[in-house]
């Protein structure tokens, strides 16, 4: 895939998730966030949550600190298809 198509695929599970009006389960919730911060080399934490689910956020990051932003993209991908596929 080259870096075009994998924005434009990454672009298109974000708008599906965003899109999506059902609850999502915590765990997914978690990897989304953390897949979604590396991909987008945005790694603010302070969002103002609950001192638990920032502890959360902050693990989840630390799991994924190995990732390089295209490889967060498609494990981004990934995890918004496996989602898609198993709710069918």
């Amino acid at each position: 895939m080259t870096p075009e198509e994998l924005d434009i695929a990454f672009k298109n599970a974000v708008e599906s998730i965003n899109s999506h009006t059902e609850p999502f389960p915590a765990d997914v919730l978690l990897k989304l966030y953390a897949y979604y911060k590396r991909a987008t080399n945005s790694q603010d934490t302070s969002t103002g949550t609950k001192p638990l689910i920032s502890a959360f956020k902050t693990n989840a990051l630390f799991q994924t600190r190995h990732l390089s932003s295209d490889e967060a993209k498609e494990l981004y991908i990934e995890a918004v298809n496996q989602y898609f596929l198993y709710r069918k």
